[in-house]
């Protein structure tokens, strides 16, 4: 394959994304999960992408999901996945498709050498799909959390793998699958752009002794294992290489701050690290754009997290860091992975049997009033100004 020079910027439609929620993996319980099913937006996916334009939000984060796609080893039935790209190419919105988001197909031995193999194959298929279905540059998010996954599946038996004191292995596992899949689709399109999605998080000492200060700083910089190793400065024996960096995504919620063998740190405390300098520190050790790909809060908190975040983001940037993107995150409420409850995080409620959605004002609002913050001081066409008041 040629040499892969990566464009300096992310070139996103919109400075917001709205991201559907697309987990689609196994619980400890062994259900399977498919939160586009559940939240009906394979339903109404086209009612849902004109929602996003008239809040001024042009790009969406959205799933491939590979459980339903490979029916079995390379039998590959897009029926799950082409109205949904159709209707966003007919809605004018550009999405990032996750290609794995901690879901894979059953019977799929995530331990062998043969889950990169067939990954690469289902991601170059999908890769030949998308260019059949438009002209336009695709993006894509190869796996979804990386590391939280080696965590979760790997190490805390919460889903799938469901395994203990395994979490480094899955996570080299994932970049090689990550690896794999990103040079398999630029064999098909070398246009494709690539997210990487990974936490970003802040962890505090529990006290300060050399140790202690030591132990918390080695978890923090865990943070960038994974990019790490995509870019081969990490364990380059995965096959990593710096083009295989390109928009770098950071996931940041309320509680992605700790102290290491204690509580969350919460927003205000004197050990709480503000997200502009997680921002800036990113953005300076990789030297690519970076977007923040997933952040909410639930409840109340929706709106107040997002004037947050969207601070934070103004202010790493006139520092100059090179943060071109915020995603609100999931964009709609959804069935709680655990126990179905209603996570009321969205900025659209539950669908009803006519593909309707209501509307949390009050994230409405605070979007609207960001939204010349960062498109040079214009809204968007179709997009209505707050009046005096914020009502």
């Amino acid at each position: 394959m040629a040499d892969i020079t990566l464009p300096d910027t992310a070139d996103l439609r919109s400075f917001f994304i709205g991201g559907f929620e697309c987990a689609a993996h196994r619980r400890a319980d062994g259900v399977r999960l498919d939160l586009i099913a559940s939240t009906r937006h394979d339903a109404f996916a086209a009612a849902d992408y004109a929602r996003l334009l008239r809040h001024g939000v042009r790009v969406a984060r959205d799933g491939v999901r590979w459980h339903l796609v490979e029916r079995a080893p390379g039998f590959y039935d897009w029926s799950s996945l082409l109205p949904m790209a159709r209707s966003a190419r007919e809605a004018g919105v550009q999405v990032i498709w996750d290609l794995c988001h901690y879901g894979f197909p059953d019977k799929l031995n995530i331990w062998s050498p043969q889950f990169p193999e067939r990954f690469a194959r289902f991601a170059r298929a999908a890769a030949e799909v998308m260019r059949a279905e438009s002209d336009e540059v695709p993006y894509y998010c190869p796996i979804n959390e990386m590391s939280y996954w080696a965590w979760a599946g790997g190490d805390m038996r919460l889903f799938n793998p469901m395994a203990r004191g395994r979490g480094a292995e899955l996570k080299r596992q994932l970049v090689r699958a990550a690896i794999a899949a990103i040079d398999a689709v630029r064999s098909v399109d070398p246009r494709a752009r690539f997210i990487v999605a990974e936490p970003a998080i802040h962890v505090a000492p529990s006290g300060w002794s050399d140790e202690a200060v030591a132990d918390a700083e080695e978890y923090r910089l865990s943070q960038f294992e994974a990019h790490d190793m995509l870019t081969g400065r990490r364990e380059p024996e995965l096959g990593g290489s710096p083009d295989k960096l390109d928009i770098v995504g950071v996931n940041f919620y309320p509680d992605n701050q700790w102290t290491l063998g204690g509580g969350t740190i919460p927003l205000g405390h004197h050990d709480y690290r503000p997200f502009r300098h997680i921002l800036r520190e990113t953005a300076e050790r990789y030297g690519r754009p970076v977007i923040v790909s997933e952040a909410g809060a639930e409840s109340t908190a929706r709106a107040i997290w997002l004037h947050y975040v969207a601070d934070e983001v103004a202010a790493a940037r006139d520092a100059g860091a090179a943060v071109e993107g915020v995603c609100l995150y999931p964009i709609l409420d959804y069935p709680g992975w655990d126990n179905g409850r209603l996570c009321e995080v969205g900025l659209f409620g539950p669908a009803n049997d006519d593909g309707d959605r209501t509307t949390y004002q009050p994230l409405a609002d605070e979007l609207r009033r960001h939204l010349p913050r960062f498109n040079s001081g214009a809204l968007p066409d179709g997009v209505v100004a707050l009046k005096r008041g914020g009502r």
